[in-house]
């Protein structure tokens, strides 16, 4: 690939004849520029020259485009060799730009598998994300992590096989409460052989490459000949064991399914869509999961299933077939493409007939249910954003607000979050958490301010969006203390809010402060509003204490190890992965701690005296 030039902004704006006029007729990708530099738009061409010029045809393009096509200050391309290059690059271009005016899927997320230990004596079934480097046995992926974890209890009341972390496993002297209500059968203390144990593991692991048919004729062999045997307790084990599979079975397979496929539906109202992927794996229904890619304007639901496809699956695994609610228009480009980068054939159907077809019909209803209640969710937040605005006499309906708060445990560790709404609820990605130094202990008023600052400081180098209304959890002295903050750096168009603890902290009881006033504003009881106030404030609140935590975790799992002589940091992170943390170290003997490479037994013994001596003490 190679890059092209840019478009010349002129004073009057983007001269496009000029532009088209040194413009490739190969296949590419084009990013539309605004005049501040931002990426507003970035498609794809199998003839660069034809697709860039269709958007400066006057009478062609939509009232979308046209807005658009007002906001080009700039055009940058980039030449491939295919159009399924192209399709490659603008997929990733997008998830990294965010462009305004694409469809953007906003899903970042690894999706969790469930894992085998398989190169252990005695494996582990668990839930894992993320890249998979450890040995062994990867079934997925799973739509969520709740998917995962159903699955996991399922199994253990199946084949109890351990899930239980390898540091806690190595360092049991009985057995645990799993294996007392007969989830487990105990291996950590010799309580089941191995062979046993690995016919377990072999069981659960045929079950989840979807091959239950066959698990229970095995079953029914093992009971009949158990029962040959006149050993009627282990032969009434497998029956209990084949009843429960059965039940297992008639709720998560799919009839007349096999391999790996995913149903797609969409549905589209009013500028949102919904995506609704069931996941079928090894004909076993995963479950399903849905979708709001970010949309700048009303779009047909095929064009957003067109984008979604390639957002989604270029960067995963990719099932053998999709089933999609809509024909899309660009179908063997896809299929094309999706085949080379899963390295086997991926065939796109949308009509079906049969299971498929009640199947794909679930789909469209379960999307078009989740569209209406994120339709009337949308409306019922926009209604408090109104009343927010009239009960703080706002001139305009604000768009985006920010909030505030402090936690520490007696003054140490001192951690400030700032949470953000928009008009469609919380914004995680804008979230950030401050770690505050420098000041007295339990001083929130200093914690306060330093954050404001920091976080405005950032606003004017041009990192994130100023809100609408700040909001700050406190009373007076911390409202002044952010208006101070916001002074120093000139920032005087943010209105400030202060929201303190009503009597006995009760929701809807708290007095609201609004900078540069004395008397607390006369807010309405049971406002809508104060609704969108309080679920601001207690976000907020719920970040900085988890984010104090963390803190707190941190410095607690370092304190001890970190007055041990000869115990640097990267025998400290390996002791504390080794034992699962600082409990499971101050449990170890000696001997255990000699394990772990790199630890003497000298070292190992005044590890171990350390936490002795402090216990005795």
């Amino acid at each position: 690939m190679e890059e092209r030039n840019k478009g010349d902004s002129l004073s009057n704006g983007f001269d496009a004849r000029a532009f088209l006029r040194g413009l490739t007729k190969q296949p590419g990708i084009y990013k539309m520029l605004d005049a501040g530099g931002e990426v507003i738009y970035i498609g794809k061409a199998k003839n660069l020259k034809n697709r860039v010029a269709s958007y400066f045809r006057t009478g062609t393009v939509s009232p979308k485009q046209q807005a658009m096509v007002r906001r080009i200050a700039a055009i940058e391309v980039t030449v491939t060799h295919t159009e399924g290059e192209a399709l490659l690059l603008e997929s990733q271009l997008i998830k990294r730009h965010k462009p305004r005016y694409n469809i953007c899927l906003r899903d970042d997320k690894s999706y969790p598998y469930i894992y085998i230990s398989t190169a252990q004596d005695f494996p582990r079934i668990t839930f894992h994300r993320g890249a998979k480097k450890l040995p062994g046995k990867y079934y997925g992926p799973y739509p969520s992590a709740g998917a995962v974890r159903e699955t996991l209890k399922l199994l253990q009341k199946i084949f109890p096989v351990r899930q239980c972390e390898d540091s806690y496993y190595r360092n049991r002297s009985r057995p645990c409460l799993q294996h007392q209500i007969e989830r487990c059968t105990a291996p950590c203390v010799g309580l089941i052989d191995k062979q046993s144990y690995v016919l377990d593991v072999e069981n659960s692991m045929l079950f989840l490459d979807g091959q239950g048919n066959l698990l229970i004729d095995r079953l029914i062999a093992k009971m009949e000949d158990a029962a040959a045997r006149l050993e009627f307790e282990q032969a009434a084990g497998f029956r209990d064991q084949i009843a429960r599979l059965r039940s297992v079975l008639e709720k998560h397979f799919v009839h007349g399914e096999k391999g790996d496929v995913d149903i797609i539906a969409c549905a589209a109202k009013a500028g949102i869509a919904c995506v609704q992927v069931f996941f079928i794996r090894k004909g076993q229904h995963l479950g399903n999961k849905s979708f709001f890619p970010k949309m700048s304007a009303d779009h047909e639901a095929a064009s957003v299933l067109e984008a979604f496809i390639p957002q989604y699956y270029l960067d995963k695994p990719v099932p053998g077939e999709l089933l999609v609610s809509h024909e899309i228009e660009q179908k063997s480009l896809l299929t094309e493409v999706l085949s080379a980068q899963a390295g086997h054939p991926v065939a796109i159907a949308s009509r079906l007939r049969g299971d498929r077809l009640r199947w794909l019909n679930m789909a469209c209803s379960n999307a078009e249910n989740a569209l209406s209640s994120k339709l009337s969710d949308r409306q019922g937040l926009y209604a408090r954003y109104v009343n927010l605005a009239e009960q703080l006499g706002c001139l305009e309906v604000p768009k985006r607000l920010e909030c505030f708060d402090i936690s520490h445990t007696q003054g140490e560790q001192t951690v400030a979050s700032c949470v953000v709404f928009d008009r469609e609820g919380p914004v995680k990605s804008a979230y950030r958490r401050f770690n505050i130094a420098g000041i007295k202990a339990g001083d929130d008023y200093a914690a306060i301010h330093q954050a404001v600052a920091r976080r405005f400081k950032r606003l004017k180098q041009g990192e994130h969006e100023a809100p609408d209304i700040l909001f700050i959890d406190g009373g007076k002295g911390q409202v002044n203390e952010a208006q101070k903050a916001l002074a120093d750096l000139g920032v005087n168009s943010v209105i400030i809010v202060g929201v303190a603890k009503g009597p006995d902290r009760k929701a809807g009881m708290e007095t609201l402060l609004k900078a540069g006033e004395n008397k607390p504003i006369d807010f309405t009881p049971g406002a809508s509003g104060l609704l969108l106030i309080q679920h601001i404030r207690d976000e907020a609140h719920r970040f900085a204490l988890s984010g104090h935590r963390q803190r707190r975790g941190k410095a607690k799992k370092s304190s001890i190890l970190e007055g041990i002589s000869g115990l640097g940091v990267k025998r400290r992170q390996q002791l504390l992965k080794q034992f699962g943390g600082l409990q499971g170290v101050s449990r170890a003997g000696v001997d255990a701690l000699c394990s772990v490479d790199g630890i003497s037994r000298q070292l190992a013994q005044r590890i171990y005296d350390t936490f002795h001596h402090q216990q005795d003490a």
